[in-house]
């Protein structure tokens, strides 16, 4: 055989459509399992989108989505662009606007702040601008790029397309001003938060830790998002799901504990600004250990309009003994509570797990 008609193994060495375009992008691409400060990360001059920026990619997304962190200079704007990826953005820092359009001539203006959480609409032109004169704005997106482009590797496609998806914006004028719709199960429709900081959560029960929680669904994306909180003292019960789900950290001090099932658990520090991806089907546990309640933004896959498979939902909640996936306290191992009673003592924090039925020897 010809070594022309056997190409399998410089297939097996190729990298993938979406590692070659962020290689192209000649910025640094952040790996592992977390990322200490959002806040502080470096940044590297971006000429595509005119600003400063770097990619995060970590393990925890399976390839399935991504990150980037991206700067605006002060009283600059980036680059307009439009792509057939969604995409999902939190603000970190500074005040500014955005604007989004499909017609030029009926462009949409909404401002945003730290804190605040918008989708941009599919393949809408868009562009952001800083509104301080002497401060940068920064904020992360978490996108679903990777699957896209690789599944049509074809950037012209991706990024000069045409189409208009009018089923999810046409253009209305209350799209990013709209209050929003609220449903069951804690779940609010809409495509702009001011302040995720500040959103007023729900009692979440099935999560442990006298939790409070807000799901929401945004731009008709498959790509959603959650704010969830628990008190100073506490932690909430280990659970699993699928890949891609990026755990922002908005207040507090604490830690998180991430393991497959049968291994022993990986721990990741965190305090606001600090985000990480737990890996498909691993189990994880949050732990709160600072002096004030602790508050996170988890960016991912699982919408309950548009179904993927990458998130399933339906077993959050139910008993990893009866075939769900998250671990009641009375089954988690000692170890857990016993971790978390010393550092809480490290860390001078009365524990308040006392009304819990806690595995403690």
């Amino acid at each position: 055989m010809s070594e022309k008609s056997s190409p399998s193994i410089y297939l097996l060495e190729e990298k993938s459509a979406y590692e070659k375009w962020v290689e192209s992008q000649e910025l640094d691409v952040l790996r592992g399992f977390h990322v200490q400060d959002l806040n502080t990360v470096p940044l590297r001059d971006w000429n595509r989108l005119g600003g400063k920026g770097v990619y995060i990619n970590l393990e925890g997304t399976g390839k399935t989505n991504d990150a980037y962190v991206a700067e605006i200079p002060p009283a600059a704007s980036l680059k307009p662009e439009r792509h057939l990826y969604e995409e999902l953005i939190f603000v970190l820092q500074g005040r500014g606007a955005t604007s989004v359009w499909v017609d030029p001539q009926k462009k949409q203006t909404f401002e945003w702040q730290a804190g605040s959480l918008f989708a941009i609409p599919l393949n809408a032109w868009h562009q952001h601008f800083n509104g301080q004169g002497t401060r940068p704005a920064r904020f992360v997106a978490v996108t679903s790029a990777p699957l896209v482009i690789d599944l049509f590797h074809n950037l012209d496609f991706i990024f000069n397309n045409d189409y208009v998806f009018s089923d999810r914006y046409r253009g209305e004028e209350n799209f990013f001003s709209s209050e929003g719709t609220a449903y069951p199960g804690r779940i609010w429709e809409c495509n702009f938060i001011p302040d995720c900081r500040n959103f007023v959560l729900q009692e979440w029960k099935e999560r442990g830790a006298r939790g409070q929680n807000a799901m929401f669904e945004l731009a008709g994306n498959t790509l959603i998002g959650h704010v969830s909180q628990f008190p100073v003292g506490t932690y909430k019960k280990a659970h699993r799901h699928g890949p891609g789900a990026h755990v922002i950290l908005l207040s507090g001090k604490g830690y998180t504990l991430l393991w497959p099932e049968g291994k022993e658990p990986q721990r990741v520090d965190w305090q606001a600004g600090s985000m990480f991806v737990p890996p498909n089907r691993w189990y994880h546990q949050h732990f709160n250990v600072g002096a004030e309640p602790a508050r996170y933004l988890a960016l991912r896959w699982g919408s309950l309009r548009y179904h993927t498979g990458l998130m399933d939902m339906k077993k959050l909640t139910q008993n990893a003994k009866t075939g769900g996936d998250q671990i009641e306290y009375e089954d988690q191992h000692p170890e857990i509570h016993s971790l978390f009673l010393r550092e809480c003592a490290r860390n001078g924090v009365a524990v308040k797990m006392d009304q819990f039925q806690v595995r403690v020897s």
